[in-house]
């Protein structure tokens, strides 16, 4: 890659990653569902009106809309405000590559093989490591719904693939559209109309700084630049870059939040960011033919904070934005 695409693949990197720090800052002037509701709002408003009419199914559409944006930043975002710190987040987040790689096996036949058989074993074992510290950092439902929102994007992924779409950027708008309507329902149901309305009266600068990041910054520059790159770029060249999210994502909650990084978290890093190569930069081993028009796309990288995957033809199953 020329020097100023690998400046790019690491400046998303480290947007994808900051992005768990905003989520907590937002989380201080927005209930959780509130605050996804209104990323998701927002990045779709006004690019859907740009971006042309859907070019995948709609059926594909609601389905990652509702498992990418409703079910895994709903987890997300109401687990970090459960009390799961912002570094440890972005790291257990990871573990969506086991769940992609084993729902792949399960609904596409692909055979994992040895080494990534491998990857996973690590990457779980990561998971066992990132659970004890979060056993002394953080609530365990904090815990127990990030790794939730884990395994629903996962979901995402393979439907995702299944989708194939065309357009990865147009697929992305419009899937934004689909959580809207369905998170501010719940919100009203669970965080109820007087928080959600004390909310939004009280907003101030810091609060349209949040939406804007999470929303244009991290899910439309993000996305854009991301599969900018896997259009110029094979996957195995872009992918790799991804396993820095966590990194950014635990270095900068340090540094702006005052999260303490304990050995046992080191730890958890290079057991789940080991495995997660090992899983996601492995290819899978086709089982029988693939539908026409499959890629290879729903891989751990996104949604995030875009987390869908690039219909490019060159992208392979690592290639996916890994976000929050």
């Amino acid at each position: 890659m020329r020097p100023v695409h690998t400046a790019l693949a690491v400046l998303v990197a480290a947007v994808w990653g900051f992005n768990f720090v905003v989520i907590e800052i937002g989380l201080d002037h927005f209930p959780p569902l509130l605050l996804s509701a209104l990323r998701f709002l927002v990045a779709a408003l006004p690019a859907v009106f740009f971006v042309g009419r859907p070019k995948a199914a709609w059926k594909w559409i609601v389905g990652v809309g509702i498992a990418l944006g409703v079910a895994k930043f709903g987890l997300l975002f109401t687990g970090m405000d459960a009390g799961m710190p912002a570094g440890l987040s972005s790291l257990v987040l990871q573990i969506q590559s086991v769940f992609t790689a084993v729902l792949a096996a399960v609904l596409l036949r692909e055979r994992p093989g040895r080494v990534r058989v491998l990857g996973m074993t690590v990457a779980l074992a990561g998971i066992a490591v990132a659970a004890v510290d979060g056993g002394t950092s953080g609530p365990v439902l904090g815990f127990t719904l990030v790794v939730a929102a884990a395994a629903c994007w996962g979901v995402s992924n393979v439907l995702t693939r299944k989708a194939a779409p065309p357009d990865a950027l147009n697929f992305m708008v419009w899937v934004c559209t689909v959580p809207v309507l369905p998170l501010l329902a719940l919100s009203l149901l669970l965080e109820g109309p007087e928080r959600d309305l004390a909310a939004l009266r009280a907003l101030d600068w810091s609060g349209v700084a949040v939406i804007g990041y999470v929303a244009w910054v991290s899910t439309v520059f993000g996305f854009a630049a991301w599969s900018y790159l896997l259009r110029r770029y094979p996957a195995s060249a872009v992918a790799p870059f991804s396993l820095l999210v966590p990194v950014f994502g635990m270095s900068s909650a340090a540094l702006v939040l005052g999260e303490s990084v304990s050995g046992l978290r080191w730890l958890a890093a290079v057991l789940l960011v080991g495995g997660v190569a090992l899983t996601s930069l492995t290819p899978a081993r086709a089982a029988a033919p693939a539908p026409a028009g499959i890629s290879a796309a729903g891989s751990p990288a996104a949604a995030a904070a875009s987390p869908v995957p690039s219909g490019s033809p060159r992208t392979s199953g690592a290639a996916a934005p890994r976000s929050g």
